[in-house]
């Protein structure tokens, strides 16, 4: 007993003091413009230098126009990446690309090479470059192909830049990289997030035409993806295995306080913290990763940073990159990032909000309203075209953030609920129905707020607040996407967002050419077509509160629109005859591959279930039913009092029940629950999540009575609140 409780006090004393940091020098803010950031990156002018005028000009109508890869200017390339690389340390190169795990992969290989008679030279040539052939069999593929059927192939990305990662002992050459079978299915995110901008710059460009672009203009979509994350003290994490082997707490008491005082929100951020971000930006930064802001989030211990704008391929392959710099470096300020949607229960859980736009190669954002939006028909006319997309498939976009972690926070007071929605602003919305009335004009607009002194000056405001119940809202000139969770890819999210839009798009440029074709006027042509998308699709328009009973009732009831509660009823809808066309008709994904991520995305949610439940069975009987046990012990030698039999009574009524509830989830675990994996999942679901809760809800409630010196876990005040 004893010697437990001095172990959680040193955890405690420890995680509080027991970390030091040197500080090092930082660059100034001039040379952190010229000399840090994108330093580690190979940017087009650090390959301008090292190619032929030619070779260069060809490399970059690839990367920047899409334009077919030349395949005799390799080895120029794979030159200049090898002596740049090395006179940055590297000594290895790999291929990084990105799984169906929705993590990264990499195989490393050495420039050395021996040539003989004891002689070595360092090389890298165009072969290497294009093409490497990992031993895929170990990744998942869907059905794609069997265990034994080992061949894979990644391929170089020209429009993502090459980039250093480094580490205690060297640094490593990272080439960006798409994942495909032996024969040519997609095994990664990469390949179809880029078959995706490509659907979306046919579709888009003939309607620019129409607005009177000029020939050439390209068009991406642009994201920028803000992320929140926790971050508790290593002592901690090492004595909680929930946390080890799932990424969130498995058992938890509620503390007296958790986030009811709002005081932690944009508060002053602790020093540790503060040190751990600015280490982290300044590696963001020599990454290229245009890192903007910086602060903490609502829930105690949870923080957050968000970049600017960027190339959606570039900004899927910074966001994972982003993550693996979080957490490498908390590491060496004692401390663990947990990225897990719902680390500890009873405070808000983490989301990555995915902020979507689409941009030409000149700069223009489509989604950008003007002075005059109601004037401004280009902007109403892509903007219907969102409206349109997210109506017609909701199911689509509630798949593509399904997952059994973020089951724990889509339809909380803390998150968007799992209705689709969009939330345009009281401009925006006045604007459209004004359309739809045929009234037209402007009636809300921005303005300028007084602050009721004369000191301080007259700001401006927005016509529309924020609605942060909204999972898709519109906020200023682009959509906000806040259903996408704190740990997955943004990859397959932006490849739906890509793909809805496209087909929309296309649609009605197709309907708008038609009525040029008839005789209308352009702008005659382009109002009655707002005005008709809208009137068609306004059902999935909502600015209101989407917590409440009401809209929930309203939503289903009223509306038609889909309540999908839990990540299973999701997946149903994603390989559904209607989104394979969608992505078969844009050449994004095939009928196989979207089956693949479908069964894909079943197993790990069974896994994932699957992996608490053991877990659950493993703490629950090893830890916590013999910390119970230990104290009815103690409590014997207590001389008899009335405290001391009331305490012993509850504590052995819960001890019975907490072991009753233990043999119910062994039985559930032990299951499975069938052969197929989606039988699998389903019984995760429908069987050992309830056995789960009903495990927890006695351990917490024994966490309260137990004497602190026995509890074998650091509880929710230690974890959440010492830093």
């Amino acid at each position: 007993m004893n010697q437990t409780g001095n172990n959680q006090d040193f955890d405690v004393n420890s995680a509080a003091r027991n970390w030091r940091v040197e500080a090092t020098a930082q660059p100034t803010p001039s040379e952190l413009v010229t000399g840090k950031f994108a330093s580690d990156v190979l940017t087009p002018d650090q390959l301008k230098t090292r190619m032929s005028k030619s070779a260069f000009r060809s490399l970059q109508a690839t990367a920047e126009r899409g334009e077919t890869l030349d395949p005799s200017i390799a080895d120029t390339v794979a030159l200049a990446m090898k002596t740049w690389a090395m006179e940055k340390g590297a000594t290895h190169y790999t291929h990084w690309f990105q799984p169906l795990t929705g993590g990264t992969a990499e195989k490393h290989d050495s420039f050395l090479n021996p040539a003989g008679d004891g002689v070595a030279i360092m090389s890298f040539s165009g072969k290497e470059l294009i093409q490497a052939e990992p031993d895929a069999s170990s990744f998942p593929s869907g059905g794609l192909r069997a265990t034994f059927e080992a061949r894979g192939y990644t391929a170089w990305d020209p429009s993502s830049p090459a980039f250093i990662v480094r580490h205690a002992n060297g640094a490593t050459l990272c080439i960006p990289s798409v994942f495909a079978s032996w024969k040519g299915e997609a095994l990664d995110l990469k390949t179809p997030l880029l078959r995706s901008i490509e659907a979306l710059n046919r579709a888009v460009t003939p309607a620019l035409k129409l607005f009177g672009a000029s020939e050439g203009t390209r068009v991406t979509s642009s994201l920028g993806a803000e992320q929140e994350y926790f971050l508790i003290a290593e002592e901690y994490y090492y004595r909680r295995p929930d946390l080890v082997m799932s990424g969130r707490t498995l058992f938890g008491a509620k503390p007296p306080r958790g986030q009811e005082l709002e005081d932690h929100y944009f508060g002053v951020i602790p020093d540790r913290i503060l040190s751990f971000m600015t280490d982290a930006e300044m590696q963001l930064y020599a990454l290229g990763i245009p890192v903007k802001t910086r602060h903490n989030e609502v829930a105690p211990g949870q923080f957050e940073v968000a970049p600017i704008f960027e190339d959606s391929n570039i900004a899927a392959d910074h966001q994972q990159l982003l993550m693996q710099v979080l957490r490498n470096t908390a590491r060496r300020y004692g401390l663990v990032c947990l990225m897990h949607e719902k680390p500890f229960a009873g405070v808000n859980g983490s989301g990555k909000h995915c902020n979507w736009s689409m941009a030409t190669d000149a700069g223009e954002n489509l989604l950008d309203p003007g002075e005059t939006p109601h004037e401004n028909m280009q902007f109403l006319f892509f903007t219907s075209a969102v409206l349109k997309g997210v109506d017609e498939h909701q199911d689509l976009l509630r798949a593509c953030v399904a997952s059994a972690s973020n089951d724990h926070r889509l339809g909380a007071a803390e998150a968007p609920p799992a209705i689709i929605s969009i939330f345009l602003g009281s401009e925006l919305s006045d604007i459209y129905e004004r359309l739809a009335s045929g009234q037209g004009g402007r009636g809300k607009a921005a303005g300028l707020m007084g602050l009721g002194s004369r000191v301080l000056p007259e700001i401006p405001i927005h016509a529309g607040d924020r609605n942060r119940t909204s999972p898709f809202a519109f906020t200023g000139n682009k959509f906000e996407f806040r259903a996408v969770g704190s740990s997955q890819s943004i990859s397959f999210p932006i490849t739906v967002l890509n793909a809805i839009v496209a087909e929309a798009v296309a649609q009605l440029v197709t309907d708008l050419q038609a009525r040029l074709d008839g005789g209308e006027e352009l702008g005659v042509a382009l109002a009655e077509l707002v005005r008709e998308t809208y009137k068609k699709h306004r059902r999935i328009v909502f600015d209101g509160d989407g917590y409440s009973d009401e809209w929930h009732r309203e939503a289903e009831h009223d509306r038609g629109l889909l309540n999908l509660r839990t990540a299973l009823d999701a997946l149903e809808h994603l390989h559904s005859p209607k989104n394979v066309e969608l992505f078969g008709k844009l050449e994004i994904l095939n009928d196989r591959e979207l089956a693949a991520r479908q069964e894909i995305m079943y197993d790990i949610y069974f896994k994932t279930v699957n992996i608490e439940g053991e877990t659950t069975e493993y703490m629950a009987q090893r830890q916590i039913l013999p910390a119970a046990l230990a104290y009815l012990a103690a409590l014997k030698d207590v001389p008899e009092s009335r405290a001391a039999a009331g305490v012993s009574r509850e504590v052995g009524e819960l001890t019975d029940r907490l072991y009753d509830a233990l043999q119910a989830l062994r039985e559930q675990n032990d299951a499975l629950g069938g052969e197929e994996v989606h039988e699998k999942a389903y019984h995760m679901r429908d069987a050992v999540l309830p056995a789960m809760r009903e495990v927890r809800a006695v351990a917490d409630r024994l966490e309260n009575l137990i004497d602190f010196k026995l509890w074998p876990l650091p509880t929710y005040r230690q974890m959440l609140f010492v830093k």
